[in-house]
């Protein structure tokens, strides 16, 4: 079992972010943005090396995200349904990914197997998501997956927030 630390606001910011393992030592740079159709992030080791990539390949509200492993393309992340709970599949990988975007909070399965889980964590030093994964090959993977739901997360609470204030403003004027 593998953990790293991302600072909450940085990770689907358009910034540089260094991911620490628990020790606090730096171990990956994410860098990219979102926001149009092809565009990226990447996992890199600090060598700069790139480790794994999520590309966006549709820009709607069913968006869809093509996942590499260094440059080979391993899967497509779309989103399945949201109900109570949020469900996403990782075609080609056949994980699946549930989570509570209210809470921020995120499993991924392979069958039955845990690949990984996101939850939040607040210290001293500010408040973090820690990502722990079963498999340490797999981190860079999960955490591009992690930056896109993130990414999902804060999109639908700004559209949420713009619906609220456009009725706000309806009912005023």
């Amino acid at each position: 079992m593998a953990v790293y630390y991302i600072e909450q606001h940085l990770l689907s910011a358009r910034v540089r972010t260094v991911i620490k393992d628990c020790d606090g030592k730096p171990v990956f740079l994410l860098v990219g943005s979102w926001g149009t159709r092809g565009d990226s992030i990447s996992i890199y080791q600090l060598d700069g090396e790139v480790l794994a990539s999520a590309k966006q390949t549709a820009f709607s509200y069913k968006s869809r995200f093509d996942l590499y492993d260094r440059y080979e393309k391993v899967g497509s992340l779309s989103r399945l349904f949201s109900v109570s709970r949020d469900f996403y599949f990782i075609k080609k990988l056949h994980w699946l990914a549930t989570g509570d975007i209210k809470n921020q909070t995120y499993k991924i399965y392979h069958f039955n197997d845990k690949v990984m889980e996101m939850t939040k964590e607040t210290s001293y030093r500010g408040d973090f998501y820690r990502i722990d994964v079963s498999k340490k090959a797999n981190a860079p993977l999960c955490i591009c997956i992690a930056s896109v739901l993130d990414y999902w997360a804060r999109r639908e609470s700004k559209v949420d927030e713009l619906i609220t204030k456009k009725s706000v403003n309806l009912q005023l004027g």
